[in-house]
């Protein structure tokens, strides 16, 4: 087709085109968003990123080499009745701000992966007729993508039945994730104790913290698994408890290197969010979810039962998440049925899932 590069990948793009992409706040938007960005960019596309002052966006776009445009808005749950009046004249200045940004880099699409820069930016590339693709990443949609769905021209989604007419591409998530070898070849030489691996999240999860340490104590030494824990800020309270349960643990604020983290363990703990959930189906990781309770409109007890309901993992309220319940499950696991579980989550995968969006936004461009 003339005027078109193919990429390698089935991607054929206009030359010389630009996409932007909308993202920020929290990793969950961020990480899928640059999964597909570098895609993109391997075709043949020019891509900026358009996000906030605040938020992750602010680390690690420019460190995955991405230029960072920004527009001054927040979120605005939480902020009481102040933040609400103020709310209108906030997402009309992050509206004049985006415009000028859009105006100066005339984007032939823009692709929203969420978060507070996205609807004001999103309703504004329409006005502009700048063709708009949406991504929703939970199994109920946030807010965002809702306002912006009937204006794209193109609806992706991390899980089915989202959206009406949309295309389920699953969450798209890091290279070095989804190319870790298949669990059967993972799994083939260990032996000795089970691997868990727990993850809290940026923010930690402080019932994570009381909670497994209590349980592991309540095993008998030689059935404890080896641990890992993620407790991101609440690092210290972590290492307390570990200590004043007697159990030997690797407890870390951060995890730099997720791919061998997943690679290392042979089971997990952890929240649901849907990069996360993304993670384990890639990894093939089973998992004890526990969804966030305070979540919006639930969503991560949803996109648990996406590999609970198809026993790659146990979905456990966190009302249920107590050290007896926790103990008891533990007691009853062993490597063969793990691999068993490890291979139902790696079925579940999407491993195109970039691909499929950054197809979306060439459809688009065309």
């Amino acid at each position: 087709m003339t005027g078109l590069v193919d990429s390698g990948q089935g991607l054929d793009l206009p030359e010389d085109v630009r996409v932007m992409i909308l993202a920020g706040g929290t990793g969950g938007h961020i990480f899928p968003g640059l999964a597909v960005a570098r895609v993109l960019r391997e075709a043949g596309a020019r891509v900026t990123w358009l996000g906030t002052p605040h938020g992750l966006e602010n680390r690690l776009v420019p460190a995955a080499g991405f230029e960072l445009q920004r527009v001054g808005i927040r979120g605005l749950r939480g902020r009481g009745l102040a933040g609400w009046l103020a709310a209108p004249v906030r997402i009309v200045r992050a509206m004049l701000q985006a415009r000028r940004i859009l105006e100066a880099e005339r984007p032939g699409c823009v692709l929203s992966m969420g978060g507070y820069a996205a609807g004001p930016a999103g309703v504004t590339a329409r006005l502009l007729g700048i063709a708009l693709v949406i991504h929703e990443q939970n199994a109920v949609a946030g807010w965002t993508n809702r306002l912006l769905r009937p204006w794209a021209r193109a609806v992706c989604t991390g899980f089915p039945n989202v959206f009406d007419n949309a295309r389920v591409t699953g969450n798209p998530v890091r290279r070095e994730i989804s190319g870790l070898p298949e669990p059967a070849v993972r799994y083939q030489d260990r032996s000795g104790p089970l691997r868990l691996l727990v993850i809290g999240g940026s923010q930690g999860a402080s019932v994570f913290n009381q909670v497994v340490p209590e349980a592991l104590a309540r095993l008998p030494a030689e059935y404890r698994p080896e641990v890992r824990h993620q407790a991101g800020r609440q690092l210290q309270p972590a290492i307390q408890n570990y200590a004043k349960a007697g159990v030997e643990a690797q407890v870390a604020e951060f995890v730099d290197d997720m791919a061998e983290a997943w690679a290392w363990a042979d089971f997990a703990i952890c929240r649901a969010g849907a990069l996360t959930v993304a993670e384990l189906a890639a990894a093939g990781v089973p998992a004890i979810l526990v969804p966030f309770p305070a979540a919006v409109d639930d969503h991560q007890t949803a996109n648990a039962r996406f590999l609970a309901d198809a026993g790659a993992g146990w979905l456990m309220p966190q009302a249920e998440f107590t050290p007896g319940q926790l103990a008891g499950m533990m007691e009853t696991l062993n490597r063969p049925e793990l691999v068993r579980m490890a291979s139902i989550a790696r079925d579940r995968a999407r491993p195109e899932s970039a691909l499929q969006v950054a197809r979306a936004c060439a459809e688009v461009l065309a």
